[in-house]
């Protein structure tokens, strides 16, 4: 009874019907897996065949099959390939033909990027490369520390300067004499206040001389205040209230890099502690020990560009002392054609990458994943061009420092230098892009050579595009993602495949003139 009833079940037409759905389903959810692979199958197959019936032909087919016997006889299997678009290369031929592990990759699906080459020139960062040292104050020069073309850093002493600015020596003056008071006053307020408790005073007169000394308070605030208006700090200021004595000298440092704070200053006077542009940190400098020194190690160097004064020179306040240039970060500026506005806005707002190309002693150097920062507003009148702008940052070559102390650096990259830009203009997703030398060209036909086994095949495929560095590959199944090609030395391949075969090599095989 139970046989009869499961025979019945599976012999229904219903049942049937929902097995072949399910079948279909399944085929359908698990399509990714063995479609590929038999995609794959019938493509090797038919372009086995193809090859097998074009070697069908005339005295190519006995040759083929008197070699092919060889070969079984010697026990290799080559089902797979055809022996006249094969190769087998020793391991000597390889490296004749730089066939290196990094010329033998698996073909990955990337993006391309369709460029055009503009020409572009080093420029600096108005605002932050260039950073003008004035003097705050009149004065005379009585010491240069720093010589041109040296490297400084942030707090590294430049100038000394003995100050002749007449509204400093006053305010300073005036402090003084206003603390003098203001302690002779407090005495007096404190005597006057023991003799009124007593009644021999009358308390008038105390309340006048309490009234005073808060004047001479008044008056020690705002001095304090005009001095810090006048470039000194918290602690210069306390020194003078401190140790009642005019400062009367200025040390001139090497300010900061502009970051946004305002809490930085390049301005100190002669007791404080320093460390000269050109010094050398084993000795000592006018007696004073160096563990307060700033340390120049992390910070940028700045290149010290126009000098423009010498000791016992007199200066005014603002003139300029000297200019620093900060060459840690630059910028290409681009060149493009009025018309190519648009496509350079489209590079802005996708941020695609761009490729500087830089003349070098031997080839080129190419410095790649560059993003636009800005484009220019406005089309030179002159050129009919406009510009966009790159940042670039620099790095540095040679860091020495002389037996002097004095330290000397070499940027890469210099202002004015020339070079060029390849700037997307068309994105394509998801392509084969292979190097140039990776595919040759015969008559209408353009191959690559896949590795298999010890053999490389060759493989016809269809060139989408071609530029000076890369070929892209249409992926239609005649190469798949994953499969190993040459990516270069095609061209050599492709003579010795005619020489092998008894044809005249050609030796303009994929040249284009």
């Amino acid at each position: 009874m139970k046989k009869r009833l499961i025979r019945d079940f599976f012999s229904s037409p219903w049942t049937r019907w929902t097995f072949g759905l399910l079948l279909l389903a399944t085929a359908a959810f698990t399509s990714r897996i063995w479609w590929p692979i038999l995609d794959g199958w019938i493509g090797n197959t038919v372009a086995a065949r193809r090859e097998a019936s074009r070697g069908a032909e005339g005295e190519a087919v006995d040759a083929h099959g008197k070699d092919e016997l060889a070969h079984e006889d010697d026990g290799h299997d080559h089902a797979g390939h055809d022996e006249m678009a094969s190769l087998e290369l020793s391991a000597q031929s390889l490296k004749n033909l730089g066939l290196t592990s990094e010329y033998l990759q698996p073909i990955k699906l990337s993006d391309f990027y369709r460029t055009v080459t503009i020409p572009s020139i080093l420029v600096v960062k108005p605002g932050r490369t260039d950073i003008h040292v004035s003097s705050p104050m009149a004065g005379i020069v009585q010491h240069v520390h720093a010589v041109s073309g040296e490297a400084v850093v942030q707090g590294d002493v430049l100038f000394e300067v003995r100050l002749t600015y007449e509204d400093l020596v006053d305010t300073q003056t005036e402090l003084l004499k206003n603390l003098a008071d203001l302690e002779i006053e407090l005495r007096e307020v404190t005597r006057l206040e023991e003799v009124t408790r007593s009644g021999a005073v009358a308390s008038k007169l105390l309340l006048e001389r309490q009234y005073a000394a808060q004047k001479l308070e008044s008056s020690i605030t705002a001095q304090r205040a005009a001095l810090k208006l006048h470039g000194l700090s918290d602690d210069q200021v306390e020194t003078i209230v401190r140790e009642r004595r005019l400062l009367r000298d200025l040390t001139i440092t090497a300010p900061g890099i502009d970051t946004g704070s305002h809490d930085d200053t390049n301005l100190r006077l002669s007791d404080m502690r320093f460390r000269p542009a050109s010094f050398n940190g084993s000795a000592s400098f006018n007696g004073m020990a160096q563990p307060n020194a700033v340390s120049a190690d992390p910070a940028i160097p700045m290149i010290v560009d126009q000098l423009n004064v010498a000791k016992g020179q007199g200066v005014q306040a603002g003139e300029m002392l000297c200019t620093l240039s900060d060459y840690s970060t630059l910028y290409i500026e681009g060149k493009a054609f009025e018309q190519d506005a648009p496509a350079i806005a489209a590079v802005a707002a996708n941020s695609w990458p761009i490729e500087a190309i830089i003349p070098a002693v031997v080839g080129q150097e190419v410095v790649p994943g560059l993003k636009v920062a800005f484009v220019a507003s406005a089309v030179d009148p002159q050129s009919r061009t406009l510009s966009f702008f790159i940042n670039l940052p620099n790095a540095i070559l040679r860091d020495e420092t002389t037996a002097e102390g004095q330290r000397f650096v070499t940027w890469q990259y210099r202002v004015g230098q020339r070079l060029e830009l390849r700037v997307p203009v068309e994105a394509w997703e998801n392509q084969i892009v292979l190097p140039v030398d990776a595919a040759v060209k015969d008559g209408a036909d353009w191959f690559v050579f896949q590795q298999n086994g010890d053999h490389f095949d060759r493989v016809a495929v269809h060139v989408k595009h071609r530029d000076q560095r890369y070929v892209v590959i249409e992926n239609d199944g005649a190469i798949f993602p994953g499969d190993v090609v040459a990516l270069r030395s095609a061209h050599q391949m492709q003579m010795a495949i005619k020489n092998k075969s008894g044809a005249g090599a050609d030796p303009h095989a994929g040249h284009n003139h």
